[in-house]
C-alpha cells in the first residue's frame, strides 16, 4: 500500500483582534506623529530609498517611550509563547522575549522588499491600520532554491503546496512566523496609509 506524508511543517500564526480598536487608535496616533518628530528615522529612510516611515534604525525603545507599544508588547509576548510552543521547541527554561519592535507607516506607491529577519527566532507584524485594498503579506516557500528543475504548480494548487502564500490583513491582525521566512509586502494601492508595528524575538 502506497502512502504520502507531510514533513518539515512551515507554519504562520494568525489571531484576528489581537489588540482592541483604542489600542489601534492610540498606535495610530503614535505612529503618525513619530513620522513627522523622528528626524533620524526620516533621514534613514530617505537615503535608504523607503517609502513612508520606519522607526527601525532610529528608535529601539518604543515600549519604553510610548504607553501604547508597551501593552501591544504584552500582547504579542502571549501570542509569541503559543506559537513557540506549537512548533514543538524545547525551549529549556527560556521564552521568546520581544528583542526588537519598530512602526512602519506605508503610503499609497510605498512596498517592502523580499526579505528575512536576522539574528531572531520569532518575526511578526501587528496590523494597526490597513485601508481597504491595502494588498496583503506575502511568503515564499523557503526551499525554492534548492527546487531546480521541479515543474511549476498548478494555478490550482491547494494552499500548502503554493511556492507564495499571501495573508491579507486587517486592522487588530497579529501575525508571526519563524525569522528565516522570506517575505515581502507588495506595492500599496490604496489611498491612505498602512501602518504596522513590526518585531523580532529571541529566546531568554
Amino acid at each position: 500500500m502506497a502512502r504520502t506524508e507531510d514533513l518539515f511543517v512551515t507554519r504562520i500564526y494568525r489571531a484576528d483582534n489581537a489588540g482592541g480598536a483604542r489600542l489601534n487608535a492610540e498606535l495610530e496616533h503614535a505612529a503618525l506623529e513619530l513620522s513627522v518628530s523622528d528626524r533620524a528615522g526620516r533621514r534613514w529612510c530617505e537615503a535608504h530609498g523607503y517609502p513612508g516611515y520606519t522607526s527601525y534604525s532610529s528608535l529601539n525603545d518604543l515600549p519604553w517611550r510610548i504607553a501604547g507599544f508597551k501593552r501591544l508588547t504584552r500582547v504579542i509576548d502571549r501570542h509569541a509563547l503559543a506559537f513557540a510552543k506549537s512548533l514543538h521547541w524545547n525551549l529549556r527554561g527560556t521564552r521568546p522575549v520581544c528583542d526588537s519592535l519598530w512602526v512602519n507607516v506605508m503610503p499609497e506607491g510605498g512596498s517592502h522588499t523580499s526579505h528575512i529577519h536576522h539574528n531572531a527566532v520569532i518575526s511578526g507584524t501587528y496590523y494597526v491600520a490597513v485601508p481597504d485594498g491595502a494588498g496583503p503579506i506575502v511568503f515564499e516557500d523557503p526551499r525554492l532554491g534548492l527546487m531546480m528543475a521541479a515543474p511549476p504548480r498548478s494555478a490550482k494548487a491547494p494552499r500548502p503546496f503554493r511556492a507564495q502564500v499571501s495573508e491579507t490583513p486587517k486592522p487588530g491582525t497579529l501575525l508571526l512566523w519563524e525569522s528565516w521566512l522570506r517575505h515581502e509586502v507588495p506595492l500599496n494601492r490604496a489611498a491612505g496609509n498602512r501602518i504596522s508595528v513590526s518585531f523580532n524575538y529571541c529566546l531568554a
